[in-house]
């Protein structure tokens, strides 16, 4: 399939149309890296986002009740599940980060920019390459300018847009496009569980009130227990006790501390395992602790707070969207292999779409820190975007 895609005359013209468009995509990764998307604050962004839809050729934009940015590239039958193609409009920077881009020759430098500027960029310079080039998909194709996958965001705008959009629960298939480079494809959902978990007592004095419970105690049993949870080598388990506090003064016994947990795997079962185990070990801990020492003013408590659950997922990697990308990165010489990340393409993954992630080309780096970068020389990037759009043509159905 890939290789009749890619001769087709259409094709051929589409690609030329992205080295001639080239100049105005950098200028387009520029502008939406400078305008702030902070974690729940991407609504300026989506705004330029939808013009830029607009001014692309999109025939209808639209967005939706939490952010996201909608754009139809109708195909030839409508009855068709259409194709979902998404790049996240949010960074993990707060608000008022400086993101001003400052040029290097062809290397771009700012927050944000690779992840997931570049990929944003990357759906209007393929829609209008199409348009140009006169190819017509079997079935639509939704370009999408989603919020909420980073962090805190907890995949919001996809689990919204799959829950509430009746044609993007019925697609044939997802690709989301997030950060440089080609060849990567990720069909596997890296799931997670994060908890901000909070321990509490009646506090006091430390010394008028010794001998009374400490919500400190479970706390520490609670990270000890955890790193005694034996995991596999496969599939790949992880946990870790990321941050801790709480107390008021180093006189007084807490009457408050927290701990945040992570645990992820790309097997759900696991995560409920480890989930369940972590759970028993704190439950224990704050009964050992209500047992051993004065419950007169009250006992300790343990409350798991959900700070981010991600399903897990995974597509099958011998045929369907996810061999077209694979065939698609080695007709264009790069190596094509299938990799494990938690993206946008966990939520459809776990609906059973068929769903994969893909770069944007060219490369970059130091994704996530204040100096992340992307090189936007002509070749590279042009290469990376050729590829994604074989990808995209092919698993929306063109005939030459």
């Amino acid at each position: 399939m890939v290789e009749r895609v890619i001769a087709t005359s259409s094709f051929k013209a589409a690609a030329q149309s992205l080295r001639a468009d080239h100049e105005r995509f950098v200028d387009e990764i520029i502008r939406i890296t400078q305008t702030p998307s902070p974690p729940f604050g991407e609504a300026e962004r989506g705004r330029l986002v939808a013009q830029m839809m607009r001014d692309s050729g999109f025939r209808s934009v639209s967005i939706d009740e939490v952010g996201n940015v909608i754009g139809l590239r109708p195909g030839r039958d409508a009855r068709l599940p259409p194709l979902v193609v998404a790049a996240h409009l949010d960074t993990v920077f707060p608000k008022g980060t400086d993101v001003t881009v400052k040029r290097e020759g062809t290397k771009l430098r700012a927050p944000g920019i690779g992840d997931d500027s570049r990929g944003v960029a990357t759906l209007l310079v393929l829609a209008r390459a199409m348009d140009k080039a006169g190819i017509q998909t079997d079935r639509d194709v939704l370009f999408v300018g989603n919020v909420g996958e980073e962090g805190p965001g907890d995949l919001r705008g996809m689990r919204h847009l799959f829950s509430t959009n009746a044609r993007a629960r019925a697609a044939a298939g997802f690709i989301s496009i997030d950060s440089s480079g080609s060849g990567g494809i990720v069909t596997r959902g890296v799931g997670s569980n994060r908890y901000h978990i909070v321990f509490s007592g009646p506090g006091g004095h430390s010394y008028d009130k010794f001998g009374i419970v400490n919500p400190m105690v479970p706390l520490a049993k609670t990270v000890t227990g955890l790193y005694q949870i034996a995991v596999p080598a496969t599939p790949k388990v992880t946990y870790s006790a990321s941050v801790v506090g709480g107390g008021t003064s180093v006189n007084t016994i807490p009457p408050q501390v927290f701990l945040d947990v992570d645990m992820r795997s790309i097997s759900p079962e696991e995560v409920a395992r480890v989930d369940a185990e972590l759970r028993a070990i704190a439950q224990k801990a704050v009964d050992e602790e209500n047992a051993a020492r004065s419950t007169a003013r009250g006992k300790v408590s343990v409350d798991f707070q959900v700070i981010g659950k991600r399903p897990a997922g995974h597509t099958d990697e011998t045929k369907g969207i996810a061999a077209i990308a694979f065939g698609t990165a080695e007709a264009f010489g790069y190596e094509g292999r299938f990799i494990e990340v938690s993206t946008d393409a966990n939520v459809p993954m776990s609906l059973g779409i068929p769903a994969i992630t893909i770069g944007s080309g060219g490369t970059g780096g130091a994704e996530h820190s204040p100096d992340e970068w992307i090189d936007v020389a002509l070749e590279p990037s042009v290469k990376g975007l050729t590829v994604d759009l074989a990808t995209i043509i092919a698993a929306a159905g063109a005939k030459p």
